[in-house]
């Protein structure tokens, strides 16, 4: 029923104006691709955005079986990612305290009675992110400079009002700043604790466009693979509109190849945490390298597959893979 009610509140005109850029681009039949979506949402259960993020205007029948579908993302995180337990997830502050060994950071909830601890906070941190308690996708997420607060109590007052936190910038690592210091660049590792098993079945890196603070792809950021054993970077960075590049366009390093310092300790960490994961059994652990190693940003109890699958084809085995483990395991 949530796939159904997703797709009742689409943007269906800015969706039908982008197939037209694409059925000119391609010299395809618009109405054909109008026909073909419907019969994919139908059949597969893909939403619009799958349609275009996959080029399934592009592929045959037995291509589109190999993608995870709306439909089918949202049953499998039923299954493997309960909202029972979202909120230890899902409100930011809590997943702060809760995974603090891992996160290594300082963060302050303002609240009607910690006026003065607010105070002691911003006067530490002369700069610091502010995030909504439930975000998504870095939206209203931003880089604060203590003095350019005029007035500390109404800063404070709008905080309580509008469910914001603040947190420690992190400092990121000299070699990450390289690829990127506009932003935090975080790689997103997808862990899966298979019963007291855990292991990594993803990862790639998200770098930011080298305007905006934050690296999130839909946030005009970009996103990369990364190799499981080396932590090198594979191939060029994608953007959300599907654009390729070799080279990040902003400090011109060339993606391919690219070394993540610390890559085995990241690794290692994720593992940890997903041991402490027992109910939420797949996370998107967003992993950013500071100057004193991994710490890890914020944890998914639902990954979306769109980068996933945008860097790394239709990713139906690793579904599929998981739900078998834990049939076994049952």
């Amino acid at each position: 029923m949530a796939f159904y009610s997703y797709m009742f509140s689409a943007n269906y005109k800015r969706y039908f104006n982008n197939l037209k850029k694409i059925a000119k681009k391609e010299n395809k039949n618009f109405a054909k691709m109008v026909f073909d979506t419907g019969f994919c949402v139908f059949k597969y259960g893909f939403c619009l955005s799958d349609y275009l993020n996959y080029k399934l205007y592009d592929k045959n029948s037995k291509e589109r079986k190999r993608y995870v579908s709306t439909k089918t993302e949202n049953k499998f995180y039923e299954t493997v990612s309960p909202s029972a337990y979202k909120q230890r997830y899902t409100i930011k502050p809590n997943f702060l305290k809760d995974f603090s060994k891992y996160t290594k950071r300082d963060f302050i909830v303002p609240k009607e009675d910690n006026y003065q601890e607010f105070l002691k906070f911003i006067n530490t941190h002369d700069t610091f992110m502010s995030k909504p308690y439930d975000g998504l996708g870095g939206a209203d997420v931003k880089r604060e400079y203590t003095k350019d607060i005029e007035n500390k109590k109404e800063y404070f007052n709008n905080a309580i009002k509008n469910r914001i936190f603040l947190e420690e910038l992190v400092k990121q690592h000299a070699d990450m700043n390289k690829l990127c210091d506009k932003s935090v660049n975080t790689m997103r590792i997808m862990t899966f604790n298979d019963n007291g098993n855990p292991r990594i079945i993803w990862m790639g890196l998200r770098v930011g466009n080298g305007i905006n603070a934050i690296d999130n792809f839909h946030a005009k950021g970009m996103a990369v693979n990364i190799d499981q054993e080396t932590g090198k970077l594979c191939g060029n960075a994608i953007d959300k509109d599907l654009n390729e590049y070799e080279t990040h366009p902003y400090t011109h390093i060339k993606f391919d190849g690219f070394q993540i310092p610390c890559f085995q300790e990241a690794k290692d960490m994720v593992l940890k945490a997903s041991l402490e994961s027992d109910k939420i059994l797949v996370v998107g652990w967003d992993v950013a390298i500071s100057e004193n190693g991994p710490v890890i940003i914020e944890g998914n109890r639902r990954p979306g597959f769109d980068i996933v699958q945008v860097l790394s084809g239709g990713k139906m085995d690793m579904v599929e893979n998981v739900l078998e483990s834990l049939k076994k395991a049952n």
